[in-house]
């Protein structure tokens, strides 16, 4: 044993002698003594706690044996434990039936109504795939000003219910015809010109601009109609076949129509030397509404006997329409800019409704009673929206959501009957006007909307562009290269 433990000590010859070793006492370590957990928890880098083994008695979330208490903090409690753990945290409380899964979750069943939080930031059901999605807020309703921007005086402005004495060109002119004289009102300097002065013997009773708003057509109170140039304050032309007065006029893009008391239609052509091409005989009455489809194609007549008329170039003798459902004059008339076949039509005080027809099938879509004389009406470019003037009995302006018909706003100004109604060449703007002898502008449609599409073309061809810059240049630079 000695000998082998030398061997293993590699000590240097003559030192094996002089060392001595003595033997080290062993030490007998305790280890320490084993602490047990009650439950095995791993941990990590965040503390995220466990309901399990929480004490939730310290924060009073747990029922007790002790009577209940009536009270708001009870009632508070119950509903957090309900939110918060559902049903089984409840024991013993009237809690609703809420499973924690719910939380920060899309939600795919119809929610309980017996919760009282059950239908916050819950979707709706999509189908058998169970897929949901969050709902979207309430997109807020767009504010309209209950009150004008701008007010102008217009004396002698008549308050008859079947002239038509205010139109807004596309050049952003406003022509109104005050007793004998028309006026053109700037829009865009406030700038006054008298075009006209019909004299004593006669009377405005209609205006009307061309879509380009270079030229005013004037239907006079002896049934005559002029075309006046705006630039250069000259009449250019002069149309007979009335025999008395033309109260309402329409232009299409190259044709005039004009509406009298004498119950007839006519039809101007501005490039014949003929005073008119056509006559449309329908109604039995005066006719007091005109306006022709966006396409040029069809021509909407209303008249004193109750009557709306829908004709075409074709049918010259009978009108392809004859819709009756009206109990009292039709002047308001209004072709939708967005849906095509589609018009909207107004009746006086007996009838008091707005009616939306399909000139396709001639059925009505909807009929809305308002309570008062419809006078005007005009559908908004840039929304699907509409607005209609009133007379007898509330002399109110109301704008309206379509096809809803929910009614967006009611405006109130003026003391008279709203009988003349124009629209701005953007669209935002209204202008009314009644026998108060005022012309009120109200700020009441939204803006023009540009589409992604539209942004996305533009994007598209602005980077084609581009890039035939850059092969182009890039040729040209070889070009140069090679030539030195």
């Amino acid at each position: 044993m000695e000998s082998s433990k030398k061997t293993r000590l590699n000590l240097p010859a003559g030192m094996e002698t002089n060392l001595r070793l003595e033997p080290v006492p062993s030490i007998n370590f305790t280890p320490p003594p084993k602490i047990t957990s009650p439950s095995k928890t791993t941990y990590s880098d965040r503390f995220i706690p466990c309901r399990s083994s929480s004490r939730l008695q310290n924060f009073n979330l747990v029922d007790k044996p002790s009577p209940k208490k009536e009270g708001s903090n009870e009632a508070y409690l119950r509903l957090l434990r309900a939110e918060m753990f559902g049903t089984e945290s409840c024991t013993g409380s009237p809690c609703s039936p809420v499973s924690p899964s719910k939380i920060f979750r899309y939600k795919t069943e119809h929610p309980s109504p017996a919760s009282p939080l059950a239908g916050l930031g819950s979707g709706q059901d999509l189908g058998s795939n169970g897929l949901g999605e969050v709902s979207t807020p309430t997109k807020a309703p767009r504010k309209i000003p209950k009150t004008p921007h701008k007010v102008l005086d217009a004396p002698s402005l008549q308050d008859d219910f079947y002239l038509n004495l205010v139109d807004w060109s596309s050049q952003n002119l406003l022509a109104v015809g005050l007793g004998t004289s028309v006026y053109l009102w700037s829009a865009s300097t406030s700038k006054v010109t008298k075009l006209c002065d019909l004299g004593s013997r006669d009377g405005v009773c209609a205006v009307q601009w061309t879509r380009e708003g270079s030229y005013l057509a004037i239907g006079t109170g002896r049934g005559e109609v002029q075309i006046w140039d705006s630039t250069k304050c000259k009449k250019i032309r002069n149309f007979s076949g009335h025999q008395t007065r033309a109260g309402v006029l329409a232009w299409s893009s190259c044709i005039l129509s004009s509406g009298s008391r004498d119950k007839n239609i006519l039809q101007h052509d501005i490039r014949v030397p003929a005073d008119f091409i056509s006559q449309f005989a329908g109604h039995r009455s005066e006719v007091c509404g005109l306006k022709w489809s966006h396409d040029d194609r069809e021509l909407a007549s209303g008249g004193n006997d109750n009557q709306l008329l829908v004709w075409n170039q074709r049918s010259t003798q009978q009108p392809i329409l004859r819709l009756t459902e009206h109990t009292a004059a039709v002047k308001a008339i209004a072709w939708s800019p967005h849906q095509h076949g589609l018009l909207a039509s107004g009746g006086g005080t007996a009838d008091r409704c707005i009616r939306f027809w399909n000139t396709a099938n001639g059925k009505i879509l909807n009929s809305i009673d308002t309570g008062s004389q419809v006078c005007n009406l005009a559908w908004c470019k840039n929304a699907n929206e509409l607005v209609s003037t009133h007379g007898y009995s509330q002399n109110q302006i109301m704008v309206w959501k379509y096809p809803s018909m929910a009614k967006l706003a009611t405006l109130t100004g003026h003391s008279y009957r709203v009988l003349y109604l124009a629209t701005s060449p953007d669209g935002q703007t209204i202008v009314t006007g009644a026998g108060d002898e005022t012309l009120r502008f109200w700020n009441i449609f939204p803006t023009a909307k540009t589409s992604v599409r539209f942004y996305f073309l533009s994007y598209l061809l602005l980077l084609f562009l581009l890039l035939l810059f850059c092969k182009d240049f890039n040729e040209n630079c070889t070009i140069l290269h090679l030539d030195r």
